[in-house]
């Protein structure tokens, strides 16, 4: 047998120092950008990434989805690639609005504007940074290797302006078209709401008020045997949770593969029911 020989470990290993030393020598050895830098004539790859929003500290699920966008242009630069990543802040949408009214005890968007649309933008935009030196620990930490020097911010006039000359392009391709949607509205900020504006509001449990509502029925227009058991008071009896919606509705459904009878109710009235429910 050949004669092997095993290297004793350290039951006790600095990982804590380890780490530093490592981002140091990523840092030293300019590492991220060498792989960007050297051999300019490698084929492009180019990633896009949502970018995070540095008003909320980051937490544990930033870390796992990080990983995975890192993945893309790893593999790429490993496999020829150049593949240069350009980092970014979201400083869009409501949640730093909302971040900023709470400190500020606002309460509606009346109050908004007579603190000042100016001021409350120039907080907003305060706000948007608050934590970025954090996140920039996590992207070092993490090794999600990102330009955050040169990171490109959703609120400057240049990205805006990128935005619509997309958009522009799309437009000369006939590649646009107009159509309507049902969008959620906020009636206190008097704006529509995104998918996840929307779920910072949900709450697991609420009251859920419903009515049931009587519509008068013509017993000519019955079937038998339910046109013989129904007079002038008979009803059919709706349940609704939206009961603003009624004012548009045209009809009535049944279904055809239940069974339905003709009670009398307290008031001496017929109301009309699946048997399933007597």
């Amino acid at each position: 047998m050949p004669d092997v020989r095993f290297q004793p470990v350290a039951s006790q290993m600095p990982f804590a120092q380890i780490e530093q030393d490592l981002r140091a020598f990523w840092r030293a050895g300019r590492i991220f950008e060498r792989s960007v830098e050297d051999e300019p004539e490698r084929p492009l790859y180019t990633f896009y990434e949502g970018p995070p929003t540095a008003n909320g500290v980051p937490g544990v699920h930033h870390v796992l989805a990080r990983i995975f966008k890192d993945l893309f242009p790893r593999y790429k630069t490993m496999r020829g690639y150049r593949s240069p990543r350009k980092g970014g802040w979201d400083t869009h949408g409501l949640p730093v609005e909302l971040e900023v009214e709470r400190e500020l005890g606002l309460r509606s968007k009346a109050e908004i504007e007579a603190y000042g649309i100016a001021e409350f933008n120039a907080k907003c935009r305060d706000s948007v940074f608050r934590y970025v030196q954090q996140w920039e620990d996590l992207t070092e930490r993490t090794a999600f290797w990102l330009d955050m020097r040169d990171a490109y911010i959703t609120y400057d006039p240049a990205y805006v302006e990128s935005c619509w000359w997309i958009i522009k392009q799309l437009w000369d391709a006939d590649l646009i078209y107009e159509d309507r949607r049902t969008a959620p509205h906020c009636p206190r900020c008097e704006t529509s709401l995104s998918s996840h504006e929307l779920a910072l509001g949900y709450q697991e449990d609420t009251q859920d008020p419903s009515i049931t509502v009587k519509f008068r029925v013509d017993a000519e227009s019955l079937p038998t045997p339910l046109r013989d058991a129904a007079g002038a008071d008979t009803f059919l009896l709706a349940w609704t949770t939206t009961p603003w919606t009624l004012p548009g509705n045209t009809a009535l459904a049944v279904a055809t593969a239940e069974r339905y009878v003709a009670v009398r109710g307290d008031n001496g009235e017929r109301l009309i029911l699946a048997e399933a429910l007597v």
